[in-house]
């Protein structure tokens, strides 16, 4: 892997940027899109400075893995990960090997498929107000981080400015039609039960993950990222406990920092400490090795 921190791909790719969000950036190939991921950081709706090295490097090799371990389940988006079959497209192929996606065009289905398999994050907080996640009534006296007898499915409304909208089911259905809802449903607890298992074998809690989906000519494939640090709420299991704030396996140093200094969020934050940094890469590698074995 590249020890580089990328900031941006722009300047290394000659082909029109289509998008460009707080960690990926979208080019048009004509027949395809090229995904770059970048080494940026997002935490509390800021991109932060500066990037950390090997977390695009990271998060585009896991989906990557785990595109291919789930390609029996559905059909997937990905085309290649080449950087060397994009010719003088890319001017710079050592600094964007292992952060690239070649994929199809798919029309991208604007919900958000989350799985729930323990009761944390904003649904622990959902709970509390309300007794019910995303309109889904629960027993009460249930615990912080407790397991779900089933997977829950909480879906959300794509917002591409702000923060995406937990809707119950029923709107999802109404916006996407039932039957591509209850599909999407179907496929997102099947897909989070096959990642639960793979990674209970690597003593890893995968506590809950999104995916967003697409179509190409009615078929329905998985698109974007898949089980990533960015993606999945990951806890080692010898971490786990109730009732308290389990350190994922992610970016939390960082999340940590931000929360502990003199910053009071009314703009961007001052440049993370280099510790800060080194401690993400080494936790975005970390669970990198760990659920891959590579």
């Amino acid at each position: 892997m590249n020890s580089e921190a990328i900031a941006t791909a722009q300047p290394y790719v000659k082909a029109p940027l289509l998008y460009k969000g707080k960690v990926r950036e979208l080019y048009d190939l004509g027949e395809h899109f090229l995904i770059v991921v970048t080494d940026r950081i997002s935490a509390f709706d800021y991109v932060l400075e500066p990037a950390v090295p090997n977390k695009g490097n990271v998060l585009n090799r896991l989906s990557a893995y785990w595109f291919e371990q789930t390609a029996d389940i559905m059909n997937n988006h990905v085309v290649h990960t080449d950087v060397d079959k994009l010719g003088d497209v890319v001017t710079r192929p050592d600094l964007l090997r292992d952060r690239i996606m070649v994929t199809r065009k798919a029309e991208r289905i604007d919900i958000e498929c989350v799985v729930r398999g323990y009761i944390t994050g904003g649904g622990w907080r959902q709970y509390v107000k309300t007794s019910a996640i995303n309109g889904i009534e629960l027993p009460a006296g249930l615990r912080k981080n407790e397991r779900f007898a089933k997977p829950l499915f909480t879906p959300a409304a794509k917002n591409d400015v702000g923060h995406d909208e937990d809707i119950p089911f029923s709107r999802m259905q109404e916006m996407i039609g039932a039957e591509l809802a209850e599909d999407l449903r179907d496929r997102s607890i099947r897909l989070y039960e096959f990642a639960h298992a793979h990674c209970e074998k690597q003593g890893i809690i995968l506590a809950d993950c999104k995916f967003e989906f697409g179509l190409i000519d009615g078929e329905v494939i998985v698109i974007d990222e898949i089980f990533t640090p960015d993606s999945s709420r990951f806890w080692a299991q010898d971490k786990y406990e109730l009732d308290t704030e389990i350190d994922s396996m992610d970016k939390e140093p960082v999340r940590t920092y931000l929360l502990n200094s003199d910053w009071d969020q009314s703009g961007p934050p001052a440049p993370l400490p280099e510790q800060v940094v080194a401690e993400t890469t080494r936790r975005y590698l970390d669970i990198y090795k760990r659920l891959t074995g590579n």
